[in-house]
């Protein structure tokens, strides 16, 4: 069934699936969609008597909860403008998002209230507790009465977090929300039988949308964690929910390869010889891989990853292993999938296909490798950037076409492949084209780096990286008082790993360690552009 707008979505859920279970916090309290809907009525309440109209935009700062969903569906069904914010913004940025998105609401955790200056706070119409959706501050008294939203009409403005600027408000219409949720419904049906643990914040457009619209519009229940999804923390929730649904990001499933899988393999030559020879790693991965799904409960059927690059070596563990993941391709600016690879549908190293209702081009294709910038004409293409008309303008071609600034090229059997970054190219000395996403990935599969960058300096390959201090000191004793001597003996080892697994033009000529962590974006990638300056680009 096809929706026009997120609200006519939300009825239809309530109306069809009313005492089902919804959502809950693990260990807490659990909700059926008719009492979702109660608290959503009462929030509506809480908004019209605040002077709130539809079109105007309230702010959404919170940790994961049935709440969040609660005050995010109340919005949207009003025809106001939900903002969510991504917890991991600063103080400062925060106060400016708020500002610039011209919200006059606020619904906010306990944990990230402090965050909010006080002149911002004072500032707006109502701010509201998501925890027990109480009045903290109201400034006007004022009843309003909500209109219908159109299909056209912008139901939220999502600001990225952005590795190379500053935040862009991306709005997207209720049209482009609904048309993303006819296009996952055909690349993966859910049905009232799924259960979503979720790990993901949910102001990431990407467990937004895939991870709770869509479960919402097909009668899921949803499982919420109040803790961050550590071991200690996962392990017991997973075994209790034994959920049939996940959403990841690479960074989740790496750690659980180099860990549980990897670092078995590294402690001597000779396990390493072992584990490189096909045959015996394939058997050692079905055998890793059967236990790795009862970790996760038993029942899973869908473990899916996108926001960033998956590791190829974690990735072959995955596939070899027959764990049931799936890989997506999208942005925020598309709300997000343009391509997905569901499980035992993968490539290795791809996204997959576009999916159905995505147009899909290559502009300014390289002859000799077939890559070009991708760049998509989809009905979850963003309106454009929130009072940024420039911006806008940038990210389209002339004849409409939203432009990834992503380089990739497509095989002979329709499956994607991501390159890098445009901006992020690297022009080598003979005109070679590099991806350092591409070399950062083997470095990142390394046992001792937690971080890479990969820059050109003076012409030459250099990687900067975070050590992993705590596989280095099962290593090597004593690394608190200093590596000395080693480091030599560790670059060499890095330098020989990484320089055999990429290509010629490739090949790294340095390792640089970078003493303090890499400052990141709140989705957790490196600002990369504070490390790359003075890299080479292309011309």
């Amino acid at each position: 069934m096809e929706f026009k707008t997120l609200r006519d979505l939300y009825l239809n859920s309530i109306n069809s699936y009313g005492s089902k279970d919804a959502m809950s916090l693990f260990g807490g309290e659990q909700l059926s969609y008719l009492d979702f809907a109660s608290r959503v009525e009462s929030v509506m309440d809480i908004m019209s008597n605040a002077g709130i109209n539809s079109g105007d935009k309230v702010a959404l700062l919170s940790n994961n909860m049935p709440n969040w969903n609660v005050c995010y569906f109340a919005a949207v069904a009003s025809g106001v403008v939900i903002v969510p914010i991504l917890p991991d913004f600063s103080g400062e940025e925060t106060d400016k998002i708020i500002i610039h998105s011209e919200a006059k609401a606020l619904f906010v955790s306990d944990k990230l209230f402090s965050k909010i200056s006080k002149d911002v706070i004072d500032s707006l119409n109502l701010v509201v507790r998501t925890k027990n959706l109480g009045i903290i501050h109201q400034i006007v008294d004022t009843k309003t009465v909500f209109s219908e939203p159109k299909s056209e009409d912008v139901a939220v403005i999502i600001y990225t977090s952005g590795t190379t600027s500053a935040p862009k408000g991306v709005m997207l219409s209720h049209y482009n929300l609904c048309s993303q949720m006819t296009m996952l419904y055909s690349l993966f049906p859910l049905s009232t039988q799924d259960t979503l643990l979720s790990l993901l914040p949910l102001s990431h457009t990407y467990e937004c949308s895939v991870g709770m619209i869509y479960p919402f519009m097909k009668g899921v229940s949803m499982v919420y964690l109040d803790k961050a999804p550590t071991p200690s923390t996962l392990i017991p929730a997973l075994k209790e929910v034994r959920p049939t649904f996940i959403l990841s990001v690479p960074l989740i499933i790496e750690k659980l390869y180099r860990s549980q899988v990897l670092s078995k393999f590294n402690k001597s030559k000779f396990k390493q010889v072992i584990y490189d020879f096909a045959p015996t790693r394939k058997l050692i991965h079905k055998i890793a891989g059967k236990k790795l799904k009862d970790t996760f409960g038993g029942n899973l059927r869908f473990f899916g990853i996108g926001g960033a690059k998956l590791d190829i070596s974690t990735e072959t563990f995955l596939k070899e292993s027959n764990f049931p993941y799936a890989i997506g391709y999208g942005l925020t600016e598309t709300a997000p999938l343009i391509a997905g690879a569901i499980p035992g549908k993968t490539v290795v190293g791809s996204t997959g296909p576009v999916l159905n209702g995505v147009d899909l081009r290559l502009d300014n294709i390289n002859i000799e490798s077939g890559e070009g910038e991708i760049v998509v004409k989809s009905p979850s293409t963003m309106i454009g950037y929130f009072k940024n008309q420039e911006a806008t303008k940038d990210v389209f071609t002339a004849d409409g076409w939203f432009r990834t600034k992503d380089l990739g090229y497509v095989d002979s059997k329709g499956n994607l492949f991501i390159k890098g970054r445009l901006n992020n190219m690297i022009v080598g000395p003979s005109g070679e084209n590099i991806y350092p996403e591409e070399i950062e990935g083997v470095l990142n599969s390394h046992l001792f780096i937690t971080d890479a960058i990969v820059t050109q300096q003076k012409g030459k390959l250099v990687a900067l990286i975070n050590f992993n201090t705590e596989e280095l000191e099962k290593r090597y004793q004593g690394i608190k008082d200093g590596l000395g001597y080693r480091m030599e003996e560790i670059k060499a080892d890095i330098l020989s790993y990484v320089n055999a697994r990429v290509g010629k033009f490739s090949r790294i000529t340095n390792v640089v360690e970078q003493k303090d962590k890499f400052e990141k974006t709140p989705t957790h990638k490196i600002k990369r552009f504070l490390y790359t300056k003075g890299t080479s680009k292309k011309k």
